[in-house]
């Protein structure tokens, strides 16, 4: 049985669903990784959850590959949790072989690839927590979001649609979208400018990336853009979680979640359909020389990214921007579609715009596909 904090019962849990979970019996938390040795969950409860003061404020359990490991998921089940505000993460070991395309490092906590939610800094461009860790975490507590009795999707045509592409934050950032200063830049924000967007003639809004993002990966490392905040949203932290920091009044992923919704019911109200700028060809961690790991690449790097097994297995670039999503892969592929449908059934997202859709068509050694699966 895993070990942990006395106080809590635990279970072994089970394979499915991936990422956090309500059972009869507790919150159960199941993660893929083919090549790690020993995995750890580690917890902040709200008590707890001072972000930047993880080390001295998290509840770590041990999981037994005997018990908690069912073929290459490892999964384990906690009673008496809170049912939502839980900070969670996991430290992974596994192969320290280069060559072989690992990149295990346990001191890292890692961000659930299938987290539905993900918490860092609570405002946009706050350099005072610019080094805040990411975490996922999950709301049971909440009620469903209400749609609304007389809802319905706009369903236009393709011939039909006059699309606007915009960036969510830069619509309204400045004073001379005449919005209070405090939804300026966000979701709630992008609600007010609907009759701008109906007097423009448009049918539909293709939003810049909005998946989990950190604004400031620049200053992470040394670089000649050190000094700038990133507002594009092109390195994702996490395919499920929308941009937290886009809702309004810092208050987090939950409320940014369902702003996020009450933003998409607005349009689809006004018969404006929504699109995603998504990017499912590289993410956030960028190279070996400058890596800033947050997930995949301390999960199982050789699964989630391409490597060059023949070249002491480095990392592929085929994406510009230091690494190459594995696409192909079956695994990687089924997140990628898991993805695309939670934003489908959650946000009632009516379609999506693929950034560097190529890459969606390489196998896993990076050579083009004539029928690539993820496509099929």
């Amino acid at each position: 049985m895993a070990e942990a904090t006395p106080s809590f019962k635990i279970f072994p849990g089970q394979a499915f669903p991936l990422g956090a979970s309500e059972v009869d019996n507790g919150i159960n938390f199941a993660i893929f990784s083919q090549h790690a040795t020993a995995v750890t969950l580690c917890l902040s409860l709200p008590q707890r959850g001072e972000l930047d003061m993880l080390a001295g404020g998290m509840i770590e359990f041990s999981l037994d590959p005997n018990l908690n490991k069912t073929g290459d998921i490892w999964h384990i089940c906690i009673e008496d949790l809170p049912r939502s505000n839980v900070l969670y993460g996991y430290r992974i070991d596994g192969p320290k072989d280069w060559d072989k395309g690992h990149r295990f490092d346990s001191n890292n906590v890692l961000i659930d690839p299938y987290a539905k939610l993900v918490e860092g800094r609570r405002n946009f461009g706050d350099a005072k927590h610019k080094l805040s860790k990411f975490l996922g975490t999950y709301d049971f507590d909440s009620l469903p979001f209400d749609w609304g009795e007389d809802y319905k999707l706009p369903n236009i045509p393709e011939r039909d649609l006059v699309v606007y592409e915009m960036n969510v934050r830069a619509f309204t950032a400045d004073e001379s979208s005449c919005l209070d200063q405090d939804i300026r830049g966000t979701y709630a924000g992008l609600i007010e400018k609907i009759p701008h967007l109906l007097e423009l003639g448009i049918n539909a809004v293709e939003l810049l990336p909005v998946f989990e993002f950190d604004e400031f990966e620049f200053q992470r490392r040394p670089n000649p853009r050190d000094h700038m905040i990133n507002t594009w949203g092109y390195s994702t932290i996490n395919f499920f979680a929308p941009m937290s920091r886009y809702g309004s009044g810092g208050g987090g992923a939950v409320s940014a979640s369902r702003e996020f919704k009450e933003m998409v019911k607005a349009l689809h109200g006004a018969g404006i359909e929504v699109i995603l700028d998504v990017v499912y060809n590289h993410t956030n961690e960028a190279d070996d020389k400058h890596p800033y790991t947050t997930s995949f690449r301390g999960i199982d790097n050789k699964v989630y990214y391409m490597v060059d097994l023949n070249n002491k297995g480095q990392l592929l670039n085929f994406s510009g921007c230091g690494n190459t999503f594995n696409c192909n892969h079956p695994v990687v592929m089924e997140l990628i579609l898991d993805s695309l449908r939670h934003w489908v059934v959650e946000y009632h997202i009516d379609g999506f715009r693929f950034d560097l859709a190529s890459v969606l068509c390489r196998g896993t050694d990076g050579s083009p596909l004539g029928a690539p699966p993820l496509i099929r």
